[in-house]
């Protein structure tokens, strides 16, 4: 009996493919190209799964394409490339990878947002160019971070994990905005505070955006949000690109409208805004807030278990859209 072939359209550790192999006959992509739609749609044809991140475009193009195919699984938390509506229409099934990244991603979100308050890349670029000649009282000031207020923007895995940073191992005062406000219980650890979104930017010494890329959610913080914020605020991105206006944050770092910005995510990564790369008051990162070895293989180890268990009648563990399931 044949067995069904799977796609895996990105780069991935060997041991992953040979996991696949012993299932499946496995299309890989060892050399990392990024396909686009064309590319991506000719080697699915008679593929029954792909393992794929969040930048491949999976369209109801793709699916009407490809009635065959069974299920899509990411190796992603975000999945904002995929269209879920046409994939359950077509049955099939989306998983992504929540979860294993969390703690991972709030270490880099918190680093960031310390890099940003006291000024350690500008800092360090001062230090390499030889400008450090002598210690004066104003060099390099930058701003406290423990007993500061720390504003959450997105209170899911990640925003808690970075509230339980700021609230018990540095004392920070924790207030958030999220779509639904969490449980008491969820909230006393942290002594956080639910508060309306103009409040959150008003009030943040230190602003962190950890919520879910959606259209709803782009540009969640533009010109309008900045001109909310203190002059001696810092913003951290380690969300997705394009739930800020990069255009209007160059805007109000060039301007002072706040102090400092630490960026992990971009609108149109990996292209990133020209006038960013010009300004001393920003840290900038190429997208890498789950990028340990032991998180990406756990990334990538959910969505090889989600793509095995969709395919020979198992249970998927993380599903995205479970009622396909249930149609099973």
């Amino acid at each position: 009996m044949k067995r069904p072939a799977v796609l895996v359209a990105r780069a991935v550790f060997p041991e992953a493919l040979a996991q696949l192999a012993e299932h499946f006959e496995v299309e890989p992509n060892p050399d990392d190209t990024e396909w686009g739609f064309d590319d991506l749609s000719a080697r699915l044809a008679g593929k029954t799964g792909l393992l794929c991140t969040a930048g491949e475009p999976i369209t109801a193009a793709l699916f009407d394409a490809h009635p065959q195919l069974r299920a899509v699984c990411l190796m992603t938390v975000g999945y904002n490339n995929v269209d879920v509506a046409s994939a359950t229409a077509h049955g099939v099934l989306v998983t992504n990878a929540p979860g294993v990244l969390t703690e991972t991603t709030a270490d880099l979100g918190f680093a960031l947002m310390m890099a940003a308050a006291r000024r350690m890349s500008e800092a360090e670029r001062f230090l390499r160019s030889g400008q450090w000649t002598k210690w004066r009282y104003d060099m390099m000031v930058g701003s406290d971070v423990h007993g500061a207020t720390l504003g959450i923007l997105g209170m899911g895995r990640i925003g808690q994990a970075i509230a339980r940073r700021g609230a018990l191992g540095f004392g920070m005062k924790v207030i958030y905005h999220n779509r639904s406000r969490l449980a008491p219980a969820d909230e006393a650890p942290l002594g956080a505070r639910y508060v309306d979104k103009a409040t959150l930017l008003r009030e943040s010494d230190h602003l962190v955006l950890v919520l879910p890329y959606s259209p709803a959610s782009r540009h969640a913080i533009g010109a309008a949000e900045l001109a909310l914020m203190k002059p001696t605020a810092t913003l951290t991105n380690v969300a997705r690109g394009g739930i800020v206006d990069d255009a209007a944050l160059t805007v109000a770092l060039r301007e002072r409208r706040i102090a400092a910005a630490g960026l992990d995510v971009f609108e149109n990564e990996p292209q990133v805004h020209p006038a960013l790369l010009e300004l001393p008051n920003v840290v900038l990162l190429p997208h890498i807030g789950s990028a340990t070895e032991a998180t990406r293989r756990r990334m990538v180890g959910c969505a090889v278990d989600n793509l095995i268990a969709a395919l020979t009648g198992g249970v998927p563990p993380t599903p995205v859209n479970p009622e396909v399931l249930a149609r099973a």
